[in-house]
């Protein structure tokens, strides 16, 4: 069975953003669901490639809802954009569906540690986080972005989403209908870099802008 058959039809298009490299991608730290990690210079870079890519393809002021996680990072992505598109960034809604995958207690630490200590934290082969022991699972991010999918089916009109690799990955994946990832009990889509933004609409995806900053996870 397709991952998004449960879903209802969907109404409109969804713009869908990974946020711009930040403070922490730059040290080689895990952010997970970390609230606040601010964008770099080359964070905002991206964000303003996204946003003129975005300006290019609809125009001024586009009939958008603007959606983002809540964390700083995604908010900041956010604000840059809505400046070339002339739209309000207050008139944005947050969603905590939209965070990171959460990695418990290894959230903050950094990837070289972890690995010395003999950790698995990075699944090369599919670009994807391996989950913390204490840490959020596939299928709970499944779980909570579907359950975002289905409370805004019916909304009218189109959506930019600005989310993060992982999440905006497994959002993807079941928007899509993509098969399950074999270990993770989840589809994900393929891996795109920091400052990237696709369309999907009708469970059929399209690259609109392809960032410039690190991939995938």
């Amino acid at each position: 069975m397709d991952s998004n058959a449960a879903l209802p039809p969907r109404s409109g298009r969804d713009y869908i953003a990974r946020h711009g490299e930040t403070v922490f991608n730059a040290a080689g730290r895990l952010q997970g669901d970390h609230p606040h990690t601010p964008l770099t210079r080359a964070g905002f870079a991206q964000a303003d490639e996204m946003g003129r890519a975005l300006r290019e393809k609809l125009g001024a002021k586009p009939a958008l809802t603007l959606w983002a996680s809540p964390t700083g990072r995604a908010l900041q992505t956010l604000g840059i954009i809505a400046e070339h598109l002339e739209l309000d960034w207050h008139a944005a809604r947050t969603d905590s569906r939209l965070v990171e995958i959460g990695m418990g207690s290894w959230g903050g630490a950094y990837y070289a540690a972890l690995a010395e200590a003999g950790e698995k934290v990075v699944d090369r082969e599919q670009g994807l986080l391996f989950p913390a022991p204490d840490g959020e699972t596939y299928p709970e991010i499944a779980a909570r972005v579907s359950a975002w999918l289905a409370d805004t089916a019916g909304e009218a009109g189109d959506r930019l989403v600005i989310m993060h690799g992982i999440s905006s990955r497994v959002l993807r994946g079941v928007m899509t209908g993509a098969a399950e990832i074999p270990g993770y009990g989840a589809p994900a889509a393929p891996g795109l870099p920091q400052g990237s933004v696709v369309l999907i609409e009708r469970g059929i995806e399209t690259t609109v802008h392809r960032g410039t900053g690190h991939a995938p996870a």
